[in-house]
């Protein structure tokens, strides 16, 4: 599998936390189902200075990059615009 480092920045506008509380349960169900499916390594919210959220971090493994395409036409942060940038790259996560 290919692993990959999604690094995601948020909206900045007045609604943007209030449109992400709103889709975060959908956004929490596809992240179950990417666990289930061994495809989700580990994710989180990105929080400012006061812990508000302000993007995601997430290590995904797929097995090739249509498999990733796909989770991006699905990913609702994406088709929901909570994610303003979404940068990804290629990633190995360490054996240790």
């Amino acid at each position: 599998m290919k692993q990959f480092l999604i690094t995601a920045y948020d909206y900045t506008d007045d609604g943007a936390l209030e449109r992400r509380m709103n889709i975060r349960p959908h956004h929490l169900d596809g992240a179950r189902a990417l666990k289930a499916s061994g495809n989700f390594i580990i994710g989180g919210a990105m929080v400012d200075e006061e812990g508000k959220m302000i993007g995601s971090t997430m290590v995904l493994q797929f097995n090739d990059e249509e498999e990733l395409l796909a989770w991006q036409k699905s990913e609702p942060y994406i088709t929901q615009k909570i994610w303003e940038s979404v940068d990804i790259k290629p990633f190995r996560v360490a054996d240790v």
